[in-house]
């Protein structure tokens, strides 16, 4: 009855595109089915011309692509179990091996699976692997000294070039256009949400096995670490993005979501903390912890300001959410300015060293991104169209950073001669 029913809506209505939509999404598989079974009936129409491409196009093509890239996800994500497991099998120490080598785990397949993904030219590839070739040949052959600060910026400031080079990988031939730079933030933001689901429900998984073996007096807790959790951390991030490029409506809905929740709670939380900050007398002048405490709150903020703007520019040009963002990146500039003045004041009084040197330099520019994002913030909430020139002042800022890491990694151990 029902499929009598579809059929005969579909035929009374070929004219009709809107009903035709609203009857696909009400059941898109029958819609499909009927559809197809009646072409031949309608075949010489242009608008059932164009739905039976729409709804049969290259599925066979699309099913051998799926299971190819299904293929490049297990390798890879075997792969790169392996690279973590490397201090088991040698005489590595796991301290050296992962604060020098935890980016190299997963970014070098992420990078390898868009160049293939994109059929990009072979150029691309030796390009992009010779960079993550050469860095990890520099940073595993860099004094071992852990009262180096130069070896320390180093592996805190590596990842984020080998970002930058998954990010040239990702944006492919046009790495001038920064709507592809902000294409790589979004896409940042979704793994970064289906991963976590991916490792909540892992961790479920674990807890349910290991529960069910100890029912049995069967102790499998350090095999299932040693092998099944490293293995799937390893895997989260390449399973991700494969999870993501053959559903990209999985987390499309969920990260504009995530940006308006987070948004208003952030500015609460800074508002709340800068005057419990000055109550409680904390001084990041003199305290050096704190200082570096207070850089890496800075950092996160401005990660999701940047993440925030990218999402709700696709969804939501309202005034209430521009003054969200207006708001908290206003917060975020008078933190920035007491970290900024902090660190300036420490090297007036004691001179310059790598870490308070990385630190100006990554906050000078976190400051100037900043104030380049609130000022076309301010245009947007009159011109709504200018919310695309405050996502361009956030593309343009990436390779600056990039920049920056590439100084502090590949720059400062030779100047300040590896201390």
């Amino acid at each position: 009855m029902i499929f009598n029913q579809m059929k005969t809506e579909i035929l009374s209505n070929i004219d009709n595109p809107q009903h035709l939509e609203k009857l696909y999404r009400e059941n898109k598989n029958t819609f499909k089915s009927e559809f197809n079974s009646i072409y031949h009936e309608i075949n010489d129409n242009l608008i059932a011309q164009v739905w039976y491409e729409r709804l049969n196009f290259d599925n066979e093509q699309l099913t051998k692509e799926t299971g190819n890239e299904l293929i490049f996800v297990i390798i890879a994500s075997a792969i790169a179990g392996f690279i973590a497991k490397i201090p088991e099998f040698t005489i590595v120490k796991e301290d050296f091996f992962f604060s020098r080598n935890i980016a190299f785990i997963v970014l070098p397949f992420l990078s390898a699976y868009f160049l293939w993904k994109q059929k990009l030219h072979f150029k691309k590839y030796i390009i992009s692997f010779s960079l993550f070739l050469i860095s990890a040949i520099y940073i595993n052959l860099l004094p071992e000294n852990a009262k180096s600060d130069t070896l320390v910026l180093a592996c805190i400031h590596l990842p984020f070039f080998l970002w930058a080079v998954f990010g040239y990988s990702f944006i492919g031939n046009d790495y001038k256009n920064k709507q592809k730079r902000l294409d790589f933030l979004r896409f940042n933001g979704d793994l970064t949400v289906i991963v976590t689901i991916v490792l909540i429900a892992g961790g479920i998984l674990t807890g349910i096995t290991l529960g069910l073996f100890n029912l049995i007096d069967v102790k499998i807790e350090d095999f299932y670490i040693k092998y099944i959790v490293i293995w799937g951390l390893a895997a989260s991030p390449i399973v991700g993005t494969y999870l993501i490029n053959i559903n990209p409506q999985l987390v499309s809905k969920v990260s504009p979501v995530i940006a308006k929740v987070f948004t208003p709670l952030v500015l609460i939380t800074l508002v709340i903390y800068l005057f419990t900050l000055i109550s409680t007398g904390k001084d990041p002048y003199n305290d050096r912890d704190f200082l570096i405490i207070f850089n890496l709150l800075l950092i996160g903020v401005m990660a999701i300001i940047l993440f925030s703007i990218a999402e709700t520019s696709k969804v939501s040009k309202s005034n209430f959410s521009l003054f969200l963002l207006l708001a908290l990146s206003i917060v975020t500039i008078l933190v920035n300015g007491i970290a900024l003045s902090a660190i300036l004041f420490r090297i007036t009084e004691w001179g310059i060293t790598p870490n308070r040197l990385a630190v100006l330099g990554g906050n000078i520019l976190i400051l100037s991104n900043l104030v380049m994002v609130m000022l076309r913030l301010i245009k947007s909430i009159k011109h709504k169209d200018e919310i695309e020139n405050a996502e361009n002042s956030i593309a343009s800022f990436l390779p600056l950073y990039s920049l920056w890491s590439i100084i502090v990694t590949f720059v400062f151990p030779l100047i300040f001669n590896f201390k």
